[in-house]
């Protein structure tokens, strides 16, 4: 029985991938801070009668520590990993910096930060897996947002758009560097892009752009059960050990700044050193 842990798995494109796998048969672990939303994913996973398979683990990714002790939850409940899709977003367009208990900028605590300590964290139940994957879903190939070296937690310059794409930039530099760090790992290293997915994320935006985003949606959105296909063949079909960044079905090419195997391995030495010092 394959075992899959997801992020972000209560909501949206997280969600409709964990009853996926529940369906195929999967054991699937659901990681997030909401207690309600988690018991309505079990509720479904009864409904499938697939509850002895459903564990959701509600934990603030926002905090070092709670990262880890994540970690430490599903190395007490398993041998092997074989999937471990990221999935962790909340969008802060607007408003006020804020910072997490451990002093990170909140973006980039919890959509980079978590995913750098989960990956790492879960490599070795990882390896220990037939076909290991993880999945960073993202916007690889967009070339929006850029790394602020000098100020990586936007104490300086802050606004929740340049702190939103900062955190994608890094997901794609922390899918370059993983096998540069691991370089013996069997583990495919996917960051993915589903395009617009109609997920319940216009619900944190003010109005009146939640309103119209939510028109958007309902227009050129793709939704969720159809999204999840391709990521579903990818996780189940990986191109092999390394790192490839997808924009659904097609592989996008590894090249320019946004790729850039010295900022990769920059951005990793930076962050052990951030999370050291805390």
């Amino acid at each position: 029985m394959r075992t899959v842990v997801i992020t972000g798995g209560t909501d949206g494109i997280g969600k409709g991938l964990a009853l996926h796998h529940l369906r195929e048969g999967a054991r699937v672990f659901v990681v997030g801070s909401t207690p309600d939303k988690g018991e309505a994913w079990l509720a479904e996973a009864g409904a499938l009668s697939a509850g002895d398979r459903a564990r959701f683990l509600q934990v603030d990714l926002t905090s070092v520590d709670a990262t880890g002790e994540l970690v430490e939850a599903v190395r007490s409940s398993c041998s092997v990993v074989d999937q471990l899709v990221l999935c962790a977003q909340r969008y802060r367009l607007f408003g006020p910096r804020t910072v997490t208990p451990d002093g990170f900028e909140h973006s980039f605590a919890l959509s980079y930060l978590s995913r750098y300590a989960l990956g790492h964290g879960l490599r070795a139940l990882l390896e220990a897996a037939p076909r290991p994957v993880i999945m960073n879903v993202g916007t690889p190939g967009v070339p929006l947002g850029r790394m602020y070296w000098d100020d990586l937690q936007l104490t300086r310059r802050h606004s929740g758009t340049k702190a939103t794409l900062q955190s994608f930039r890094a997901n794609d530099l922390l899918g370059v560097a993983f096998p540069f760090v691991h370089a013996d790992t069997r583990i495919s290293y996917i960051g993915y892009h589903p395009g617009v997915v109609a997920t319940g994320k216009p619900a944190h935006l003010p109005q009146p752009l939640r309103a119209l985003t939510k028109a958007g949606f309902a227009l050129f959105a793709t939704p969720v059960a159809k999204a999840v296909a391709p990521m579903a063949r990818l996780l189940d079909e990986p191109p092999g050990p390394g790192f490839t960044a997808h924009r659904g079905s097609r592989q996008l090419p590894l090249k320019g700044q946004p790729f850039d195997p010295e900022a990769a391995l920059r951005l990793h030495h930076l962050t052990e050193d951030l999370v050291s010092r805390r």
